[in-house]
C-alpha cells in the first residue's frame, strides 16, 4: 500500500482524537498567534452540489477584505463533528459584519457525504472541497481540525490545531478584535 497525505491525515487524527477530546473546549484565548502576520495562501476550490462552472468553485481572493476563518476538516473526524455548531454560532453572529467561515472538507471521492453532513448539521456558511489535500498541504495541515484566522488584509494572524468552541465568549472577543482592525 502506498502512503499518500490522506492516509498520513487519518491517521494523525485517530491517534489524536483521544487527547483532543481531553482539551476538547480549551479557551480560544489560547490559539497560537503565527508571530508576524504572512499572507494566507491562495487556492481555489470546488464547492459540493454537482454544479457545473465557475459557480461551482470559490477562491480565498472571493472573500478578500473580510475576517476569514479557514477550517479544515473530514465527515469522518470527530472533534470536527463537535466545533461545526460552534462556528455555525459564529459564522451567524458576525456574517453581516464582514466574518466569513470557510470549511474546506479533506473527504475524499464523491461530495455526497459531504452533502449529506452539511444537510445534517444545517450549516450555512461556505463549505469547500479538498480531496486531494491541495489546499490543506498549502497550509501544512497534519491533523484534523486545523484552523487558520485571517485577518482583512489577508494575512494568517493564527492556528488552531485540533477542536475549539467557536461559541465561547473567547472566540466572540477574538472575532470582534480582528473585525474592528
Amino acid at each position: 500500500m502506498q502512503i499518500n497525505h490522506k492516509h498520513i491525515l487519518l491517521l494523525a487524527s485517530l491517534l489524536c482524537q483521544q487527547s483532543q477530546a481531553d482539551v476538547l473546549y480549551q479557551s480560544a484565548m489560547q490559539i497560537n498567534t503565527v508571530g508576524d502576520r504572512v499572507p494566507a495562501p491562495g487556492f481555489v476550490a470546488g464547492k459540493p452540489g454537482g454544479h457545473k462552472g465557475s459557480d461551482n468553485q470559490a477562491a480565498l481572493e472571493d472573500y478578500k477584505d473580510k475576517v476569514i476563518l479557514l477550517n479544515f476538516w473530514a465527515t469522518w473526524c470527530m472533534p470536527c463533528r463537535r466545533e461545526m455548531p460552534g462556528m455555525e454560532k459564529l459564522w451567524q453572529k458576525y456574517r453581516d459584519q464582514g466574518f466569513v467561515v470557510l470549511a474546506v472538507s479533506s473527504d475524499e471521492g464523491s461530495p455526497a457525504r459531504v452533502e449529506t453532513f452539511v444537510r445534517k448539521f444545517d450549516l450555512s456558511f461556505p463549505v469547500l472541497l479538498d480531496p486531494d489535500g491541495e489546499i490543506g498541504a498549502l497550509y501544512n495541515v497534519s491533523s484534523l481540525p486545523a484552523t487558520f484566522l485571517i485577518d482583512r488584509q489577508g494575512r494568517v494572524v493564527s492556528r488552531v490545531t485540533g477542536s475549539e468552541d467557536w461559541s465561547s465568549k473567547a472566540a466572540f472577543r477574538m472575532v470582534e478584535t480582528l473585525l474592528s482592525e
